[in-house]
């Protein structure tokens, strides 16, 4: 089986380089000599996404000759730079895709328009207030449009679940942790492990799965953050642990292992569970072999089924001439029907309520698509989300010692000693 390269990193290969040339001009062009002009940059880089960009791009244009998009190819693994390059030499595109939390730092530097009055009220009224948070500044102020989300769920082997007995929990009637860890328990016979936990990167895994337990990992201080690492933020680590060490019922080669590492032991049947991102369905559809059946269980429920929402956004630069064209487009783009399309070509969680009904009513639910559309309601702002010094934090503390933790290293308490004196150290 060909292995996939993490999205972002395969997004380098799939997608043209950003050139800084191409991201000229904000609404550039004599506006009396012709129609406007925007320029509209898309990180869009698997085929099926690509082409349902390019479609909505070219039937606006069709249909609107008073203003053009020009679609300009880029790439995730470059736009940060080339972003902050454009934007600085005041010729950043007028409307960008990115993510919500590396948007709010370009927000923060004001470099992206509030849009909070120009956003259309049935677009608005469409995406739920937990995942307008996400692109909310705290004066208020909405420097992006959310319409892709990425979610937490679990994959299973079909026949596995069904010689073992154990029914398929439904997105209406979800398993708690304690159902999948005690599922993992039985599925664990002969050469097969219940389940497999890649963390070879932890932490955003482990505090987004925090969140179902209300694990936090920084609190206020008065005006500064702290982190913290009491009974809510020890659940999921220790759970996870306890299925390696204790339960045995996961598999201890995963640890150190990515997101799709595990793909070809999981299609053997080494591992009966995968929990991972909803995109995994992709390869799943593409990858399994002939005759093998998965299904995509619900996320897990704690206390909540929450966890991190950090959408794929649409913004417009304060640089534009020509904001409310903007927004019309953007409003056109994230349609129902076009948004639902977007999703499909990603795999991935729309925001709109609208457009997950199309989604459904398209698919039918197969696929696992009935679990990714019912996920969007439990994603939420995130407080390490709004934490500035939370990359230097993740890179130089936490990934170091979840990793230490979960290879059975240092123990639970020392785990919580390093993230929080280490916290201290980088939270000045």
């Amino acid at each position: 089986m060909k292995r996939l390269a993490p999205r972002r990193v395969a997004a380098a290969a799939l997608a043209a380089t950003l050139a800084v040339g191409t991201l000229a001009a904000c609404g550039s062009g004599d506006d009396s000599a012709g129609p406007i002009k925007l320029k509209f940059l898309s990180l869009a880089w698997q085929e099926e996404s690509v082409a349902a960009n390019k479609k909505i791009v070219e039937a606006w244009n069709a249909a609107h000759s008073d203003v053009q998009i020009e679609y300009i190819q880029g790439s995730w693994d470059s736009a940060h730079d080339q972003l902050l390059t454009s934007f600085e030499g005041e010729d950043a595109p007028d409307i960008i895709h990115y993510e919500a939390a590396l948007a709010g730092q370009f927000a923060q530097q004001g470099y992206l328009a509030d849009v909070k009055d120009l956003i259309p009220a049935d677009l608005k009224g469409d995406i739920g207030d937990n995942v307008w948070q996400t692109v909310t500044s705290g004066d208020g102020k909405v420097y992006g449009v959310p319409f892709l989300l990425e979610s937490q769920a679990v994959i299973a082997n079909k026949k596995l679940l069904d010689e073992a007995g154990i029914p398929v929990p439904t997105a209406d009637k979800p398993w708690t942790w304690d159902e999948f860890q005690a599922a993992a328990k039985t599925l664990t016979k002969g050469e097969t492990f219940g389940t497999a936990w890649p963390v070879k990167q932890p932490v955003n895994r482990v505090l987004n799965l925090s969140l179902n337990f209300d694990g936090k990992y920084f609190q206020k201080n008065g005006d500064k953050n702290q982190v913290v690492f009491g009974a809510a933020e020890q659940e999921v680590p220790k759970r996870i642990h306890d299925m390696v060490y204790t339960d045995k019922s996961a598999a201890p080669d995963a640890l150190t292992m990515g997101g799709t590492d595990p793909l070809p032991g999981f299609f053997g049947g080494k591992y009966a569970m995968l929990p991972g991102s909803i995109y995994l369905r992709q390869q799943m559809k593409e990858q399994a072999p002939a005759g093998f059946e998965w299904v995509t269980l619900p996320p897990l429920k704690g206390l909540s089924q929450n966890q991190a929402a950090n959408p794929q956004t649409l913004s417009v630069a304060t640089q534009s001439e020509h904001k409310e064209e903007a927004m019309k487009f953007i409003a056109e783009f994230l349609n129902p029907a076009n948004m639902a399309e977007l999703a499909k070509g990603d795999w991935l969680v729309p925001t709109g309520k609208k457009a997950g009904e199309e989604l459904l009513k398209s698919t039918g639910g197969k696929d696992g698509w009935d679990v990714a559309v019912a996920s969007a309601g439990s994603l939420v702002l995130a407080p390490f989300q709004t934490v500035t010094q939370f990359p230097e934090w993740k890179s130089k503390i936490a990934t170091p010692a979840f990793q230490e933790y979960f290879a059975n290293k240092i123990s639970l308490d020392e785990l919580g000693k390093r993230l929080v004196e280490g916290g201290k150290d980088i939270l000045k």
